[in-house]
């Protein structure tokens, strides 16, 4: 009998994030606690989602994509609130918007094209920055964690200024902006790194099925 991977453990961690996420979209204009608790949720079960996939040897295509397209889909709907909550800034979050989707899906389909299943799977000749980038957990998970607690800490800040910590007189939201801010920016870098290398490897595919095809017509 087949087996199901639809029910899959982490396919399922999956799903749960999804609901998570639709949860804290409904609720970013009305109730920012409980839209907040939602979306942090949703964000946190994607490390358990991975490592139940290890331990239970139930790594799947799709469990990958699925993961992938919640990321995707739950930071670019966040940068959309943030565009009405502050809409001076609307063309940096589309820019982060654009950053974000374009260098994702570019190297997910050139790690496809090259034949790799799992677009974390760098190759040990690849770019230093991306293989450290992906086979460090602790560098990955510090990088999504600080970029989604930049923006969620800016979506927090347009309510409240949360408690303060008296020893640096800053409100702790306003605080974990400032100590993410960095980080933030340093994943929106890589990410552009992501598109460039990305493009270079869809260009050496290129050029090796264009002298394929010469060297087929030669003969």
């Amino acid at each position: 009998m087949a087996e199901n991977i639809f029910l899959f453990v982490p396919n399922l961690i999956g799903y749960a994030r999804i609901i998570l996420a639709l949860i804290a979209f409904y609720y970013m204009r009305t109730d920012y606690v409980t839209a907040t608790w939602c979306y942090l949720l949703s964000g946190l079960l994607d490390a358990f989602d991975g490592h139940a996939a290890r331990m239970l040897n139930q790594g799947t295509k799709f469990g990958a994509m699925l993961d992938q397209l919640t990321d995707r889909c739950a930071t670019m709907c966040l940068l959309v609130t943030l565009s009405v909550l502050y809409p001076d800034y609307m063309f940096w979050f589309q820019l982060s918007m654009i950053i974000d989707v374009a260098s994702h899906w570019l190297h997910l389909h050139s790690s496809s094209m090259k034949g790799i299943a799992n677009h974390k799977m760098i190759d040990m000749s690849g770019n230093p920055i991306l293989r450290i980038y992906y086979t460090s957990r602790p560098v990955l998970f510090a990088m999504c964690a600080g970029n989604e607690l930049f923006y969620s800490m800016m979506y927090l800040l347009y309510f409240t200024e949360g408690p303060l910590v008296p020893i640096v007189s800053f409100s702790i939201f306003r605080l974990i902006l400032i100590l993410s801010a960095p980080i933030s920016l340093a994943k929106t870098a890589i990410s552009l790194l992501h598109l460039i290398t990305a493009s270079q490897n869809m260009a050496i595919i290129d050029v090796a099925e264009r002298e394929q095809r010469a060297a087929e017509k030669k003969e």
